[in-house]
């Protein structure tokens, strides 16, 4: 079968990587795709959001399954333009996507279905804004209710600074995304993430996860897109994934159907574990980055048929369950992510990147590209903030640690920068 994935980042390389393993595929054609891609199949100059393009390229390729990466694409209804056209789909409608598209619906929907999450309001206009802060204590959480590349969060930690920022977001700055604004009272804990396979009706869990969003060690600094991840997160227990199924995963499931917008692809659960228990942070509509690259290098099996069964669904649950082996091996892993000095700020671009191939053949690790493109002397060079995903199995936690960054330090690239922190929460917690 020939597979078609939507995307060009760290992610999408990770899925075109693990995808290209099956027994079941000849071929992985990626949209745009990237430097790194296009050495396991063909790429396509046809950008992630320009859906009317991609259905024109479906219909000239007809792949077999279509995966798409980002939350743009799901967000603009592409999954519904592919279907309508007789293709299978790995990722939400637009109605179902609207779960990552706007924090707003999320927090409405979360409350109409009792699942456990922050108490919050939405906004657009500043001085009803600025009334609601009156009602929570600092520090105060402030998010653009729609699309801001993984940037659109704020925690201020004053009321001037949260009066600030909501003028600054109200204002414009994230653009659309931050027409109008959800304020939610802080959550006390520690996060985790959750990613659930679905096909609307059945559904099972991965791993869990750990996310790293601030900029700098200690998570300190500005948030971003991701520095880094690792799992499985001892934070998360048996116990505590059997209650996030029960409280959250099957009411959102089974509201979304009721609603009319069934979920089918993967979600993405944003956990704060609370001295209440887990409580939603945020929805995603699509595998978080960079911890869809933790996912992938973490088990052996094949995951062309869960994705399938994702995206054709109408089986019985214990026929889903058997095409989903993934959590079966949970080996430990990590990635570290080296971004352009000043991500998530400004950065330059085109500064060239050494030594990728001595970083790849450190044993157990495997380097994802997330922004890089060749210049005219064959060279790596940066083309974004997040640029390369350096990931490594191990027998032990503290292994694969080890062997990411002894990979990240083969590079050489005086422009870049990483965390040297990842998993430190794990790895403090066995010492």
């Amino acid at each position: 079968m020939n597979i078609l994935i939507i995307g060009s980042g760290g992610r999408e390389h990770a899925l075109a990587w693990k995808i290209a393993q099956s027994p079941l595929v000849d071929t992985v054609w990626s949209a745009p795709g990237s430097v790194a891609m296009d050495l396991i199949g063909p790429c396509f100059d046809v950008a992630a959001d320009d859906v009317e393009n991609l259905e024109k390229l479906a219909l000239q390729l007809e792949p077999d399954l279509v995966v798409i990466g980002p939350e743009a694409p799901l967000a603009l209804g592409l999954a519904d333009i592919l279907r309508a056209r007789g293709f299978d789909v790995f990722g939400p409608s637009k109605d179902a996507a609207q779960l990552e598209a706007s924090k707003g619906f999320a927090k409405d929907m979360m409350a109409k279905f009792g699942v456990p999450t922050a108490r919050y309001g939405r906004f657009t206009d500043l001085d009803r804004a600025k009334a609601f802060l009156d009602t929570l204590e600092a520090p105060f959480v402030l998010k653009a209710d729609g699309l801001a590349a993984g940037k659109g969060v704020v925690i201020a930690a004053t009321r001037e600074e949260a009066e600030a920022e909501l003028a600054d977001m109200l204002s414009g700055r994230f653009g659309e995304a931050s027409a109008a604004v959800v304020i939610e009272e802080f959550m006390e804990g520690e996060e985790a993430s959750v990613f659930v396979l679905t096909d609307g009706v059945n559904a099972l869990a991965l791993p869990p996860v750990q996310d790293h969003k601030r900029a700098g060690e200690g998570d300190t600094g500005p948030n971003t897109g991701g520095m880094g991840a690792y799992g499985p997160a001892p934070v998360m227990t048996s116990a505590l994934m059997a209650e996030v199924d029960k409280t959250i995963t099957r009411p959102m499931l089974a509201g979304m159907r009721d609603e009319g917008m069934p979920y089918s692809g993967v979600l993405y659960i944003g956990l704060m574990i609370t001295a209440d228990g887990p409580k939603v942070v945020e929805f995603n509509a699509r595998f978080g980055d960079p911890e869809c690259q933790v996912l992938m290098v973490q088990t052996q099996a094949d995951i062309v048929p869960a994705l399938l069964a994702c995206a054709t669904g109408g089986m019985p649950e214990k026929d889903f369950l058997r095409l989903l082996p993934l959590p079966v091996e949970a080996r430990p892993a990590v990635t570290v992510v080296m971004a352009s000095k000043g991500y998530p700020g400004s950065y330059k671009k085109n500064t060239v990147i050494r030594g990728v191939k001595a970083a790849g053949e450190v044993e157990g690790v495997t380097v994802f590209h997330a922004g890089t493109a060749v210049d005219a002397n064959g060279e790596f060079v940066n083309i974004g903030g997040r640029v390369l995903n350096v990931t490594a199995t191990g027998d032990t936690l503290q292994q694969a640690v080890d062997r990411a960054y002894e990979a990240v330090d083969r590079i050489d690239w005086p422009q870049g920068f990483c965390r040297r922190d990842i998993a430190w929460r794990a790895l403090e917690s066995r010492s």
